[in-house]
């Protein structure tokens, strides 16, 4: 569904991402993992248009999607959860929802109420600005309102990141649902290895800018996780 092929990208002259080629299938849950610093964060930012690349392709459902915007691929059906959630504070919950909206290809005009269903906490605190939320109910915002786009492919930046440890299990029992029970394709970040094996089919390492190990959860062996993921 999503392909990466020799992608290059370039931080002036800092060479971030070099000949990166990955397939991620659909209905997969596949997990990057790496150290702080290795290009999963702008990996995802390529992949979601938020930063140009110098060479190579990104294809979704056989379309080239190289070169459109960030809003042209959110409408192809990529949804994005960055990096410390990224939420309008001073917007409410149910402004930061309906936002989504603009991107959907169906013409909904109103939040799902599968977000609801997943979060019932959004839907107590749809007049709460958002800025007024816990770190927990702010991750819980951003994913649904990256749900609220229709995506066919979901992106999550550590959304376990600052989470409490109850919140991060209940994020897992999300994403495990989105994937098995709705067949979202997800493509996630993730540092916290027990959260990865537990939501992961596919895993994908990276060091200096490149994809240095793919498999199946169960093959991430000790000795890959002592390379590449032990500080």
């Amino acid at each position: 569904m999503l392909t990466i092929d020799a992608l290059n990208q370039y931080y002036g002259s800092s060479h971030t991402l070099k000949d990166v080629s990955l397939s991620i299938e659909p209905g997969t849950c596949t997990v990057l993992m790496g150290r702080n610093g290795v290009g999963k964060t702008t990996l995802m930012q390529c992949i979601t248009g938020l930063l140009p690349v110098r060479s190579g392709s990104l294809s979704l459902a056989d379309e080239n999607i190289t070169r459109l915007s960030t809003e042209q691929r959110a409408a192809r059906g990529i949804g994005y959860v960055p990096q410390g959630r990224q939420i309008f504070p001073l917007l409410t919950v149910e402004e930061n929802l309906l936002i989504g909206l603009r991107a959907r290809r169906d013409g909904l005009g109103k939040v799902p109420d599968l977000v609801y269903e997943l979060f019932p906490v959004l839907k107590e605190m749809l007049r709460r600005r958002g800025g007024d939320l816990s770190g927990g109910q702010q991750q819980q915002l951003a994913i649904g309102r990256a749900l609220v786009t229709q995506p066919d492919v979901l992106l999550l930046d550590e959304p376990t990141e600052g989470i409490q440890p109850n919140v991060v299990h209940d994020i897992g029992t999300i994403v495990q649902r989105l994937n098995k029970e709705i067949g979202l394709t997800v493509v996630l970040v993730e540092q916290k290895l027990p959260f990865a094996r537990r939501v992961g089919d596919v895993f994908v390492l990276m060091d200096r800018g490149r994809i240095v190990a793919q498999g199946r959860m169960p093959e991430l062996s000790e000795e890959l996780v002592r390379q590449y993921l032990t500080v």
